[in-house]
């Protein structure tokens, strides 16, 4: 028997044993509603998403092609949509993901209005959405599994066993819209026990997956502005242990923590770092600090000196009471970081780029790989990149490597209109398009996501629709851009009360009233000029 059968025999025993009070109650109907709603808590759902991403982690260490992706979502209703149209077109969720973006929670959720991505947003919105998406993804199985129950019965109530039987084989090997959700919870937002607070309630809304960075929490930067300011190596531990105690307090004993360092990109840090013995981390952190070697003699009052190998340095302090890494530090860092993470508890890794260049990425993963050979990366495909422009100047690069002739190119001019038809710009888009994959193959990465993809989309659609709209094309640009290409391309939402789960509502008035239900999805029902 299925579980979908079982469960139909489980309740109908219910029934028996509750006696006339129940008479009313169909064991398929209910069975049914258990089907729409497998996922019962926030915690159910961890505990499934970090299974997937554990055998995923597993197969991309034995096959570096199987990597996973993500597309960020600021609501629910985008990220359903997202998974619905990867199940239309892909016919899997396998390996697909949804990434929450600290940088869209900060420029459209919160109730301050539009914030940078700076840690000024209400960490609350954090869970909030985490929930959200879940809840939209929830109802995503839900019509679904609706639309299949709507189906068999026609299938039966026509006398038509074979359909029947393929359409209940298609409930019982059903794929749930319910996959892994990475999610940022920037630099933990304070103190480690505000970093456990904080992630405990991500955890209970569902989150599998944790991506906490080195910045100092109330000095923290989007991950490619200026003014990045890291903490020393013993305080980022602390906040990778209070998540993994909150993941195992919760009983999702293998969540996933993310370690992201922007040391790449940070050239300031906030404190020194306490060193015990020489080479120790604290050490090793302090000796990539800028200093100059000073005497006793000329130490000022207010100063902080540093003693290493009899001799007395004097970091340089800025005004702001910062003090800054010498140049060119920062890919050391950078290692000295993820090994440090990958040592105390951290899953996997983010490194911060400032281009998106394989062989940048994989100079660094394979120093890394010296030490913790299982080394994986989340990589920000990230929109702040002109991707086209580095593109071309790294196939530029190329075609001077191999003594072509690259005299009709601007180097410093590539992003023009003008080289759009040409060899170079082909080569370019030929590396965009395997990125992920060379990235996959060379440099370690595990995971591919691009953070606020669909902030980008909305303007972009957004300025289409008004553009035409209202402008003299007036409804004829909704119904030829959207509505027509809606029915065209089998966008689900054109039947946007289906959507909205009007259906469900009208199969659950059945269930409690018989055939005194006063459903919404009758003959008048405009949504009936979409069949």
């Amino acid at each position: 028997m299925t579980h979908y059968q079982d469960d139909i025999a489980a309740i109908q025993e219910l029934k028996d044993a509750n006696g006339s009070g129940w008479n009313a109650i169909d064991p398929e109907s209910a069975a049914r509603m258990r089907a729409q709603n497998r996922f019962r808590t926030g915690l159910d759902i961890a505990r499934h998403t970090a299974d997937i991403m554990r055998r995923d982690m597993a197969e991309y260490d034995a096959d570096s092609s199987a990597y996973t992706q993500s597309l960020g979502v600021w609501h629910g209703f985008i990220g359903q949509q997202k998974l619905i149209s990867i199940k239309k077109h892909l016919k899997s969720t396998n390996k697909r993901y949804l990434y929450l973006s600290g940088w869209m929670v900060a420029a459209l959720r919160s109730e301050f209005g539009p914030l940078p991505d700076q840690s000024m947003h209400e960490k609350t919105v954090v869970p909030a959405l985490i929930r959200e998406l879940y809840s939209f993804l929830r109802q995503a199985d839900a019509r679904e599994l609706d639309l299949l129950f709507t189906r068999l019965d026609a299938a039966r109530a026509a006398g038509d066993e074979t359909a029947a039987e393929f359409i209940q084989s298609q409930i019982d090997g059903f794929q749930t819209h319910i996959v892994p959700i990475i999610a940022d919870i920037d630099a933990g937002f304070g103190n480690p026990e505000a970093t456990y607070l904080l992630a405990k309630k991500m955890i209970e809304a569902g989150a599998c997956a944790i991506q906490i960075e080195n910045q100092v929490s109330d000095e923290k930067q989007c991950g490619h502005q200026d003014g990045k300011v890291t903490v020393p190596h013993e305080d980022f531990i602390a906040k990778l242990n209070a998540v993994r105690y909150a993941f195992l307090e919760l009983g999702v004993d293998n969540g996933v923590i993310v370690a992201r360092t922007d040391s790449l990109g940070a050239g300031l840090t906030q404190k020194l770092a306490v060193s015990r013995e020489p080479g120790d981390l604290g050490d090793q952190y302090n000796s990539f600090l800028d200093v100059e070697e000073i005497s006793e003699a000329e130490l000022r009052d207010g100063d902080v000196v540093i003693q290493r190998e009899g001799r007395l340095l004097r970091p340089k302090r800025l005004a702001s009471n910062l003090y800054q890494f010498r140049p060119g530090t920062g890919e050391d860092r950078v290692v000295l970081d993820c090994i440090t993470a990958l040592q105390h508890g951290a899953d996997l890794l983010w490194i911060e780029t400032e281009k998106p260049h394989v062989e940048q990425i994989a100079g660094m993963v394979d120093r890394i790989r010296e030490v913790m050979p299982d080394a994986k990366l989340v990589y920000n495909n990230s929109p702040s990149f002109n991707w086209t422009l580095n593109f071309r100047q790294q196939a530029y690069d190329q075609l001077v490597e191999q003594g072509r002739d690259v005299s009709a190119y601007d180097r410093d001019k590539l992003m023009s209109v003008d080289y759009d038809d040409t060899e170079l710009a082909r080569i370019a888009d030929e590396k965009i398009r395997t990125f992920q994959r060379d990235g996959s193959a060379r440099a370690g990465i595990f995971h591919h996501l691009i953070t606020l993809p669909t902030y980008h989309t909305a303007a972009l659609s957004t300025d289409s629709l008004a553009k035409g709209y209202f402008g003299d094309e007036g409804m004829l640009t909704y119904v030829r851009d959207v509505q027509r290409q809606e029915i065209r391309q089998g966008i689900a939402t054109v039947k946007h009360q289906n959507m909205a789960g009007s259906d469900i509502g009208d199969n659950h008035k059945e269930y409690f009233a018989g055939e005194a239900a006063l459903k919404a999805g009758g003959k008048h029902n405009t949504m009936n000029q979409f069949s």
